[in-house]
């Protein structure tokens, strides 16, 4: 038998020096598959772009299946375009390619879609030219005696979309071509829209010329307009005449609402007339009007700016026992200025009477409550408040918490604030190592050697001693002090 001895693959590659064939010449890119007949594409009306030829495949791939109608696309621009993150600003390209096609017709379903896309997005440039091609091209269902009943609330977005901007002159454009468009008088909520419009802008004079064609037009207004007019009269310091339109708003049978009383009780108290303010807001209750938190901020921050803290006092005591006080009312603000003025008393009496009657106090008008007692000295006090706090599971922060037990500890009692850990712990406020720190060293200073040694031995399960230097200083301490009973 013969056998090939096998070369070595070294001596093989040395070997081999015939030329490797040329790379075959890359195949010519696939062309675009021609668009069905049913659907011609804008392949002209598109802007040539990196993916021109991408977004041509896409609607070949969604929109040339099947006959264009205004279901159809309407699915395509709310399910497949608007999420698309190459496609989606051809949103109206598509929408205009649409209304060029003979065989199909724009209803109130794409041009409320279109409409609403266009402002969401800030191409109010863009509305203009939709809502003129809404007046040029009805929706089908408007071919009868009838228009369309959906083109007055594509017109009132547009309008809102264009007073949020500020363009005003372009909300009143619109608001003309859809009152040519509609059956009947506009609703009152468009002409609050551009009355609003006005008055943000700082346009005081035009929204109530805007009010007064309101009334030619015989179109009803509703609280809404008095609210926003009403407003801006007490913004432009024209109180006379805010408090002449809320008369009318009876006189005319609408009914004031709570944001109508809240508005002419601010502007009593910026003009001077706090008691006339207080009256508005015992008139407000009479009419059976529910008492928000804000109407008692109104009356709480004009009293306290006025330095009638007492009268703030009674007047919210009042409220309490009426039944008409918000349960959810912070009255931090009135115990602050209290505590201010030294009068920490007072705020306690005015907590406990608030508290009694189901407005139970947030943690931070009871720590600014305790700091004022503090102050004056009241430690009793100050110790029965945070007691109650824990006990209703009213958290206080830790710095308030330690200086009531620094308080406790320097007047000799150190075992109450003990009790105030202990509960402290109980209802989730953990004791730092400034707790225990004091709490060791009032026992020391009191000579309760054993309840400070439990003490220290907490601390160091804790890891509040740092060493053991530190660890025979207190203990040293608490030695040297003795205990009484011994």
């Amino acid at each position: 038998m013969s056998f090939k001895k096998k070369l070595p693959l070294p001596i093989l590659r040395k070997l081999d020096r015939t030329p490797s064939p040329p790379p075959p010449p890359p195949l010519p890119p696939l062309p675009d598959p021609p668009p069905s007949p049913l659907t011609p594409l804008p392949t002209l009306t598109l802007t040539p772009t990196p993916h021109h030829s991408l977004f041509l495949r896409f609607l070949q791939t969604h929109l040339a299946t099947k006959p264009l109608t205004p279901e159809n696309l309407l699915h395509f621009l709310k399910s497949k375009l608007r999420h698309h993150p190459l496609f989606s600003h051809y949103d109206l390209l598509v929408f205009n390619w649409a209304s060029t096609i003979d065989s199909f017709r724009h209803d109130h379903s794409t041009f409320e879609w279109m409409a609403r896309t266009l402002a969401i997005t800030n191409r109010l440039n863009d509305v203009a030219s939709l809502l003129s091609f809404m007046a040029a091209n009805p929706c089908p269902c408007s071919e009868g005696i009838f228009s369309c009943p959906r083109i007055e609330s594509i017109f009132q977005f547009s309008v809102n979309a264009y007073c949020k901007a500020g363009k005003l002159n372009d909300a009143l454009i619109a608001f003309e071509t859809m009152k040519k468009l509609i059956d009947g008088r506009p609703n009152v909520a468009v002409y609050n829209i551009l009355i609003n419009g006005y008055v943000k802008c700082g346009l005081h004079a035009k929204a109530t010329e805007f009010y007064n064609r309101m009334l030619k037009d015989r179109v009803k207004p509703d609280v809404f307009t008095f609210n926003i007019l009403i407003g801006s009269y007490c913004r432009h310091k024209k109180f006379d005449l805010a408090l002449e339109l809320f008369k009318e708003m009876k006189e005319k049978g609408c009914k004031p609402n709570v944001i109508s009383f809240n508005t002419l009780i601010m502007g009593f108290f910026r003009e001077g007339k706090s008691k006339e303010g207080v009256k508005m807001a015992y008139e407000m209750i009479d009419l059976g009007f529910e008492f928000s938190s804000v109407s008692c901020e109104i009356l709480v921050n004009g009293l306290c700016r006025e330095e009638r803290l007492l009268e703030a006092c009674e007047l919210l005591i009042d409220f309490s026992r009426k039944g008409v006080l918000p349960r959810r009312f912070d009255f931090c603000i009135l115990v602050e200025k209290l505590c201010e003025k030294r009068h920490a008393g007072l705020a306690l009496e005015l907590l406990a009477e608030l508290w009694s009657s189901g407005n139970v106090p947030c943690f931070i008008t009871c720590a600014t409550l305790i700091e004022g007692l503090r102050k004056l000295g009241k430690i009793e006090e100050a110790f029965r408040l945070m007691e109650r706090m824990l006990k209703e599971s009213i958290i206080s922060d830790i710095t308030t918490f330690n200086c009531l037990i620094q308080d406790l500890c320097y007047v000799g009692r150190t075992a109450d604030a003990n009790k105030l850990r202990l509960l402290a712990s109980i209802k989730g406020l953990e004791p730092d190592e400034m707790t225990y720190y004091t709490l060791v060293s009032g026992y020391t200073r009191e000579g309760n050697k054993k309840e400070g040694e439990d003490l220290v031995d907490q601390m160091l399960d804790k890891e509040f001693i740092p060493d053991l230097a530190t660890y025979n200083r207190l203990m040293d301490g608490l030695s040297k002090s003795g205990s009484p009973g011994m």
